[in-house]
């Protein structure tokens, strides 16, 4: 049926479309408020003093010069903070460090003053006399026997994990070969923009208000609480614009806790924002992990055992430490069918700085010694890796080793578009150079998870749809938005189920004062999680709006439609009212209630028990990358020539932000491949800057190609899965295969430097002169 002239033109849904980010204008135009811009009247600015050794007694403290000096307010050490201890398992750490220090960067005391270089001078007059004490700094250190405990009454080891399925021991004694080594993965810094920045002031209420760069409003408002020793009602929480995130500013970052602290006793808003080398220090880098990987397979390239044996830092404080071990240890063997594994991995204290959360979460570690061990068995073979992969891929329908349930798995796919896409089969077939510059290709392929029932007995979301009498639509979310995108795939989703344009639709400032609870952003979680309670919150609005006028003008709710911003009947479409127009008739017709409605998501799945078995997330995503690289056997520099990355997202819901997620992702991967390493010396971190600390930077990157595999997931909104992090996880194994191609050395130790290569090859031309 035609419309009627006045009926408004149904909005064109942008599910699927390039869509730029709803917050962009405002980041471009510089209107963007990040944590470091907000300005409150009267606000005082705080800085932080670091011990500077790794493990010392501090024997006194005298602040009395620093409260001296003009405009100090208020110089706080470790007697002056809560008696409370935060972490997230172990409550092991205290706001500011009384009695022993632990890294080389941690925080002793804190001066609020009226300006920061009155502030940093203040530091200057604060003399801390310190004993040194010897200092756990390996791994192999900390699990002597002999070892003193880095925290008093127990041991280093922080966490162990151990489970076996199958049987490991009959799958390799039934191998036609077994193959076994050992890889050393290292700490990388999250590197985002902005460093971690808070404005915390006290209300007129005596509330504590807090601005903050977070992952998740909930969290931090939990945390502050607990280490505050404060009622969590009596703590407001808001997102700032966040300049990345990258798993470093979820919950274990001390800069809200401080600036927090300042606030509560000097009762006036303080702003703490780290500069670059105290975000080094006080942002936990990714956990460095050592993994041994024994495989087993038949002739035909069939896993059919696995072992694997890890020890893991977390350093001085174990954050997510644990959490992000048990990822390395388990989630990789979930994309293949091999139906043997053990696993046993410990977690060690160290006095080294803390590591924790960071893109991909323990999924990058294993992948770059399970894909460089497949590659490695296949030369043994005599096959072609990408043909092991798909031979051992899981596929949809099944499930897994450890109960998980893949309702969607574009494995294969992926596989096959990103070798195709770098002519796999030509290249390998191609004779190699005799020159000093040789080239060679290599691949991965990868699985991670979308949402993660681990945290606790929910893996939801919860948000809230507001129509205003304009007929604009609020929605209120605790999912943070840290640049990937969350504000604007809600927007898209509610724009889409109210047949509205995407200008419409405001995704309101997270706010713990009015928006739902939310886990935060973690785990790939918030497109299927918030994105499915986005449907739901539309949906519950639509019929509000159908209840409304199936009353006001005595038709069924069946009859009714929604298009272009109004209501009509389906058969009668001159009868019509705006959803502006219902939305004030609503308040009027209830009482001053408007239309408000709040929509629960939780993913159906099942928490793993105490053998690590359940099926965890409602989703699972794949991805493959292909590479190749030049070698340069004079100088040992190897350069990234292409690069194509496929990604299993489910449903692409605006491409142009996912090719922008996997164009990161695969950045940082080659930094961590290549470039990215913490320098520590006796524990003193040596290249906190931006100058020292090298990352991939525009010269070392080739035009970044990738694509999608849409595999519609059945749990997904309109099929969409997490696309923020899997396709971090294959960039340092296909790089490692690429090299091996090249030239014939594989790397098991990252990054891969030229004096690694330069070592390497020429231990591989004297052992070629003596054979």
């Amino acid at each position: 049926m035609k419309n009627p002239p006045e009926l408004s033109t149904p909005s064109a849904s942008t599910l699927g479309a390039d869509i730029p980010q709803v917050t962009a204008r405002a980041k471009v135009l510089g209107r963007a408020m990040y944590a470091g811009d907000i300005k409150v009247p009267g606000m005082l600015h705080g800085k932080v003093l670091r011990s500077p050794y790794p493990h010392a007694r501090i024997v006194s403290i005298d602040v009395s010069e620093a409260l001296a000096l003009p405009g100090v307010k208020a110089v706080l050490t470790g007697a002056d903070a809560p008696r409370a201890m935060w972490g997230v398992h172990h409550k092991e750490r205290r706001i500011l460090a009384e009695g022993i220090v632990r890294f080389a960067g941690e925080e002793v005391a804190a001066v609020a003053a009226t300006t920061e270089e009155i502030a940093r001078d203040a530091l200057d007059l604060i003399r801390v006399e310190y004993e040194e004490l010897p200092a756990i700094l390996t791994p192999e250190e900390a699990m002597d026997e002999e070892a003193p405990g880095v925290h008093p009454g127990r041991n280093n080891i922080s966490h162990e994990i151990r489970f076996e399925r199958g049987d490991a021991d009959a799958g390799f004694a039934s191998a036609h070969i077994v193959h076994e080594a050992t890889y050393d993965t290292h700490a990388q810094y999250p590197g985002y923009l902005e460093p971690m920045g808070t404005v915390a002031t006290i209300d007129p209420e005596g509330r504590l208000v807090v601005w903050t760069s977070t992952q998740s409003i909930t969290q931090a408002r939990l945390r502050l609480a607990a280490a505050l020793e404060r009622p969590i009602s009596s703590i407001r929480v808001l997102q700032a614009t966040t300049g990345g995130g990258f798993g470093g500013k979820m919950v274990e970052d001390a800069n809200n806790l401080i600036a927090g602290l300042l606030a509560v006793k000097t009762g006036k808003p303080v702003r703490v924002v780290n500069n670059r080398l105290e975000d080094f220090l006080a942002c936990c880098s990714s956990v460095p992990e050592r993994i041994t990987l024994k495989l087993g397979m038949d002739q035909g390239g069939i896993i059919v055992a696995k072992d694997v044996r890890i020890i893991a830092e977390c350093g001085a404080y174990s954050g997510l430490s644990a959490e992000v071990m048990h990822v390395t240890a388990m989630r990789s063997d979930n994309m293949h069918r091999n139906p043997n594994v053990r696993s046993h991995a410990t977690l060690v204290y160290t006095n080294n700085p803390p590591h924790g959360a960071f893109r991909g979460f323990g999924g990058t570690q294993m992948q770059f010694a399970l894909n460089s061990h497949i590659h490695t068995m296949a030369g043994m073979l005599g096959l072609d890796p990408v043909e092991i992969h798909k031979r051992n891929a899981i596929r949809k329908g099944d499930v897994s080793i450890h109960g998980w349930e893949i309702g969607s798995t574009g494995l294969v796919e992926c596989i096959d578009q990103a070798t195709q896409a770098l002519d796999w089969e030509a290249k390998r077939k191609a004779p190699k150079s005799s020159g000093p510059k040789k080239r060679g290709i290599g691949m991965a392929a990868a699985m991670h998870v979308s949402g993660n029932r681990t945290i606790g007995n929910w893996d939801g979301s919860t948000v809230v749809v507001k129509i205003n009498e304009d007929g604009r639509i609020f929605i209120m979310s605790g999912e943070c938005d840290m640049g990937q995108g969350a504000m604007t795939m809600l927007s898209q989703v509610v724009a889409h189920e109210l047949d509205l344009p995407l200008s419409h639709v405001l995704v309101l400032q997270p706010d713990t004062d009015t928006s739902p609870i939310a886990i935060g952003s973690l785990a790939s979680r918030v497109t299927i999680a918030a994105g499915n309670a986005a449907i739901v919150a539309a949906r519950m609005a639509r019929d509000k709006l159908f209840a409304l006028a199936s009353k006001q003008w005595n038709v069924p709710v069946e009859r009714l439609r929604l298009a272009g911003g109004a209501v009509f009947v389906a058969d009668a479409p001159e009868r019509r009212a705006t959803i502006a127009e219902l939305a004030k008739l609503h308040v009027w017709t209830h009482g001053g209630e408007g239309i408000q409605v709040s929509g629960t998501w939780d993913a159906k799945t099942v928490m793993h028990d105490d053998k690590v078995y359940g099926n965890i997330a409602p989703a699972y995503s794949f991805a493959a990358q292909a590479v190749e690289v030049e070698v340069d056997t004079e100088t040992g520099q190897v350069t990234v020539l292409d690069s194509y990355v496929s990604d299993d997202c489910g449903k692409a819901l605006n491409p142009i932000a996912i090719h922008g997620q996997t164009n990161g992702a695969t950045v940082q991967a080659f930094g961590w491949a290549l470039y990215e390493q913490l320098q520590l010396d006796n524990g003193r971190l040596m290249n906190g800057n931006f100058a020292d600390y090298t990352m991939a930077t525009a010269d070392a990157v080739p035009m970044l190609r990738g694509g999608f595999v849409e595999s519609n997931d059945p749990n997904g909104p309109y099929g969409a899965k997490g696309a923020s992090e899997t396709a971090i996880l294959p960039g340092a194994p296909a790089i490692a295969n690429a090299v091996f191609d090249a030239i014939g050395v594989r790397i098991t130790d990252l990054p891969i430097t030229p004096e690694k290569i330069l070592a390497a090859w020429r231990a591989k031309n004297e052992e070629t002169r003596h054979a």
